[in-house]
């Protein structure tokens, strides 16, 4: 029996509800396969466990999760109870640059039953892969002075490792998928950072001969999105450009609340964390409404990450058969609820058509 030791947090918010959730389909999974199980240990660090500690985890959090194959987190935030940047700073980002998840990867792709905005979408089945540690989020700058004086000043940092790091897995992955990828760039305007990232670009994909490859200026990029979004197969951004153009794909496949992520530690020496891309929505936290469906995706990425692809590949099968049938939440047409979504892919998931159907009769 393969056992996988994952690190659970909830965090805030929907979090809460949907992440029970996907524990289920992945059991469901494990049950299927025979020769699998999982082993979830839950944190209870939130924006609560820092009213009460003054933290968002304990000071000896991170060793605490050293151990773990890989972490499954929910949501974090609640800007009522702590600021954002305490919160993400305090459990996100604390646990994405002390773990080196220097990657992280968004897919974005086109769902038979989910209403895409886009007037005629086409098969778009995208990935975007984002420099994780370092680029316009870098901790280096700070402010002085005060009131009319006072100045912020904010560095970005790009490391020639760090950068071709990304490029590198975004070429490896391009080679597994459709074997194109798409560099997002602005060195037309951002004068030393990114011609040095056009210059590294370069420069890696010479390893790459049956790579087809091409750049543009984000902010074209961006339009390229929703104009034509079936051309791209990896695309490779910055920090701050992978987290512009990963909302963008969430929005052109219909909902930012299917969309999953990845942040990956390339070395194997410390545990990757899978999370979706949706915020902790508290206005709609505990009306049972919640859209399980990105966390559930999520767990498909951290299954691929282990190794499963195949249980991975068959749950996006099933998560794109339950839309197509209609079977979905609130926010993206349905009137299902969050419990409902979920139990109508683990019934097609244990290929019981029967109760599907009925299921998608009753919603």
């Amino acid at each position: 029996m393969k056992t996988f030791d994952i690190a659970v947090i909830p965090g805030d918010g929907i979090g809460k509800e949907v992440v029970p959730e996907a524990l289920s389909v992945l059991n469901t999974l494990a049950e299927i396969h025979g020769g699998l199980a999982f082993q979830f240990t839950q944190f209870p660090w939130n924006c609560e466990y820092y009213i009460e500690h003054g933290q968002m985890m304990p000071e000896d959090g991170i060793q605490i999760l050293q151990g773990f194959d890989a972490i499954f987190l929910g949501a974090v935030g609640n800007p009522q109870l702590v600021p954002d940047h305490v919160s993400l700073w305090g459990l996100l980002i604390k646990i994405r640059r002390e773990f080196e998840q220097s990657i992280n990867i968004r897919p974005a792709r086109y769902f038979e039953g989910l209403q895409s905005p886009l007037v005629h979408p086409k098969a778009f089945d995208f990935i975007v892969v984002r420099e994780n540690s370092e680029g316009e989020y870098s901790e280096v700058g700070g402010r002085i002075h005060k009131d009319e004086d006072e100045i912020a000043i904010q560095n970005a940092v790009f490391t020639r490792k760090g950068t071709e790091r990304a490029m590198r897995y975004a070429f490896d992955l391009a080679r597994e998928r459709n074997g194109h990828v798409t560099s997002a760039t602005k060195s037309n305007g951002i004068v030393h950072s990114m011609p040095f990232w056009d210059e590294v670009f370069q420069k890696v994909k010479v390893d790459y001969p049956e790579v087809k490859t091409a750049s543009y200026h984000i902010d074209a990029l961006a339009a390229y999105f929703v104009t034509r979004p079936e051309q791209f197969d990896v695309v490779v951004a910055s920090n701050l450009f992978g987290d512009i153009l990963t909302d963008i794909g969430g929005a052109i496949m219909g909902s930012i609340g299917i969309a999953p992520a990845a942040n990956i530690n390339v070395n194997g020496k410390y545990p990757s964390m899978f999370e979706p891309v949706h915020g902790s929505a508290p206005d709609i936290y505990g009306k049972g409404i919640a859209n399980p469906v990105g966390q559930i995706w999520t767990a498909k990425m951290m299954l691929d990450h282990l190794g499963e692809v195949e249980l991975g590949q068959k749950l996006l099968e099933v998560m794109e058969a339950v839309l197509a049938d209609g079977i979905k939440t609130v926010d993206i047409g349905g009137i299902a609820t969050t419990k409902e979504v979920t139990q109508a892919i683990i019934q097609r998931l244990k290929n019981d058509k029967k109760v599907g159907r009925k299921l998608a009769r009753k919603l």
